[in-house]
């Protein structure tokens, strides 16, 4: 920097400055400013879209524990309409889901799951399918069951191998085939599922020594 005599001077290297530089100096701070209010602003939106979301998905809890079918498709359409740029949109299609498998609207609840596979991020889609493949098993549909777990990219499922496997198995009993079925049990306690139920699962399932014995 310059060292200027006097103040008469410094003034005057200011002024030849601003007359320069002032323009872009204005709209450089302009545009600073507009871009912090603007992060501000958007960011308030985006929590007030949260609470307001969430609040309405507290609606949608006591719907489905009051089993009011109405208010629940209404809610859950209101979420996805209004807070379309939420995670409650997809929770409250889970419940949606839910409701609508409970009162036998098993067509409706497969379309509700399908659309949260489609476009649910990674561990929505696959909580969504565990309950899609649970659907089709209590509807006999099973060999498109493991046809949809066998659809799986084991690098997006990772933390829900164990729960994939345990329901392959419930498959293979279903199907009558306890050899494929104990190894897919196996498999589920291999990958961290550890459950007493999955336990009483195995031991249900008649060894092949016994089955020898029993002939």
């Amino acid at each position: 920097m310059e060292i200027y005599d006097t103040e008469e001077e410094q003034v005057a290297a200011i002024k030849a400055w601003w007359k320069e530089n002032g323009t872009a100096a204005i709209i450089g701070i302009s545009i600073g400013l507009a871009a912090i209010f603007g992060w501000d602003y958007w960011q308030d939106y985006r929590k007030a879209q949260a609470q307001q979301a969430s609040a309405l998905y507290d609606e949608l809890v006591k719907a489905a524990k009051a089993n009011n079918t109405d208010s629940i498709t209404k809610i859950a359409e209101r979420i996805a309409t209004e807070f379309s740029g939420t995670d409650y949109v997809s929770y409250s299609r889970l419940m949606l889901a839910k409701t609508k498998a409970i009162h036998n609207d098993i067509p409706g609840a497969k379309a509700v799951l399908e659309q949260l596979i489609k476009n649910g991020d990674k561990e929505l889609a696959n909580l969504a399918r565990i309950r899609l493949v649970r659907l089709m098993l209590a509807n006999k549909e099973l060999e498109q069951g493991l046809k949809l777990i066998n659809e799986v990219d084991p690098a997006t499922t990772e933390s829900f191998a164990g729960q994939y496997d345990e329901l392959t198995g419930d498959l293979y009993v279903a199907l009558n085939r306890p050899d494929q079925a104990r190894t897919s049990y196996q498999s589920a306690q291999r990958n961290g599922n550890k459950s007493s139920v999955l336990q009483m699962k195995m031991d249900d399932l008649t060894t092949p020594e016994k089955q020898e014995a029993t002939k």
